[in-house]
């Protein structure tokens, strides 16, 4: 049910409320009175039915999300912090300071859920809108990345030891039987398979990993054959991703790379350091001069960069309102020269028939382009998008829609904030000069 209206009236006028405590100058402060708190209701109340219980605002769980991704958080801790913090609380919709948790952990991810990727595309779009007309150049920076998802380095070893593992679950569960549970020869062949590197060992290692592929399609088999019919059908999807790890190949292209993921895939990105990144490509656009990010848009298969740009340019138009008559990008978008009405510049040599200005012209775009790179370093290091924990694709989605949407946000503060230290400057300028003992004749006659 949705949550029932908050009044910000006073309580007492011996204890003033958080809106009189707080510093009104602080970011976070004037963050909070401008952002479109009334469309978020609005918009998002539809989630919620009529009946039930009431829910907690939609203020308090945005303003959590938000919070959570800026600072680089998880649920709790981002709700334990939330207890300590009066501005924090002051955000999200409270009139008075609090002693106790807003809310459980978990009820971030039920909000989540619960408004989805248009949800998330809605508070994205907010922070591009609270630029005003920095946000509206005709140029716009595009780039891709990979979004890493909470995995470990996968091997079919470690898959096939899972799927182990989760036979065991399944059997417990349904009460089945089996004929043998391999436990102690799982255990063995795990602890034999790590010598592959070393020469002596090496033989034992394949003969223990070719092993556990054999013990995990045993108990496949023989599940399928026990089961219930009804907990067969409520398995079918598991069993299926079963066999199709079990009947991979090395060299095989759409590969299962985690059970529990499976939609990820792997990106040879070329870097020194990671060869290899398993995830889901993402796809960013920034303006030109302001670097307010204007679109971003996780890919579900591993396309080359070119095609991924009419997604991303149709992302931009909607949340610009006009489509960007220039895209910038890298050498990774060699061969794409326009899309649609968007004309498509990529590093290349200058043509004989270029003029001087021109040409200084195209290096200055492609010096700016360079600046999109800090700005995804920025997003993985300090706004959760360095390795995804929620769910599914969906969740590669939203994550990469919030941390986007917090980019935004907290470019808003500090420009905010240098706005107010310029006029703070500017108005200490005048004091002085009007405090000044030493007046000129014309300004005593003036006066």
């Amino acid at each position: 049910m949705k949550a029932h209206a908050r009044t910000e009236e006073q309580s007492s006028f011996l204890m003033p409320g958080l809106r009189e405590q707080l510093d009104p100058r602080q970011e976070l402060y004037r963050l909070a009175e401008a952002m479109p708190w009334e469309e978020f209701e609005k918009e998002l109340g539809i989630c919620y039915s009529e009946e039930g219980r009431p829910a907690k605002p939609v203020r308090l769980m945005v303003g959590l999300l938000l919070l959570k991704q800026m600072h680089d958080l998880g649920d709790e801790t981002a709700v334990a912090h939330w207890v300590q913090n009066p501005y924090w609380q002051f955000f999200c919709g409270e009139s008075e300071f609090q002693w106790v948790m807003p809310c459980d952990p978990s009820d971030l991810v039920h909000f989540r859920h619960r408004i989805g990727e248009a949800g998330m595309a809605l508070i994205f779009g907010s922070s591009v809108l609270m630029h005003g007309e920095k946000a509206q150049e005709k140029e716009v920076v595009i780039d891709s990345t990979v979004q890493e998802k909470n995995v470990t380095y996968p091997t079919d070893t470690k898959l096939h030891r899972k799927i182990i593992v989760r036979c065991w679950k399944v059997a417990d569960r349904h009460g089945v039987k089996l004929r043998r549970r391999y436990g102690k020869e799982v255990r063995k062949c795990v602890l034999a398979q790590r010598g592959r590197r070393q020469a002596r060992t090496r033989k034992a290692a394949l003969r223990a990993a070719r092993k556990l592929k054999t013990i995990a399609g045993r108990l496949v088999r023989e599940l399928e054959r026990k089961l219930p019919e009804q907990a067969k059908a409520a398995e079918a999807e598991n069993f299926a991703l079963y066999r199709r790890v079990l009947a991979q190949q090395r060299h095989d292209s759409g590969k299962v790379y985690s059970l529990h993921e499976p939609h990820i895939y792997c990106v040879s990105k070329g870097k020194e350091h990671k060869k290899y990144e398993f995830g889901t490509k993402a796809s960013l656009a920034m303006t030109k001069s302001s670097g307010i990010i204007v679109a971003a848009v996780a890919h579900e298969e591993n396309e080359y960069d070119g095609h991924t740009l009419p997604e991303v340019l149709d992302w931009a138009e909607a949340f610009q309102g006009e489509r960007p008559k220039v895209g910038i990008v890298d050498r990774g978008y060699r061969g794409a020269r326009w899309v649609g009405e968007t004309e498509i510049l990529v590093p290349d040599k200058a043509p004989k028939d270029q003029s001087k200005r021109e040409r200084q012209a195209m290096k200055k775009r492609f010096r700016r382009r360079c600046a999109i790179e800090p700005l995804i370093g920025h997003l993985k290091s300090d706004y959760r998008m360095g390795r995804n924990c929620l769910r599914g694709f969906a969740g590669d989605q939203i994550n990469l829609l919030l941390a986007a949407a917090a980019w935004n946000f907290r470019k808003w503060m500090r420009m905010s904030a240098a706005f107010c230290r310029l006029l703070s400057r500017l108005f200490q300028l005048i004091l002085s000069s009007l405090s000044s003992p030493v007046l000129s004749t014309e300004t005593n006659t003036c006066f």
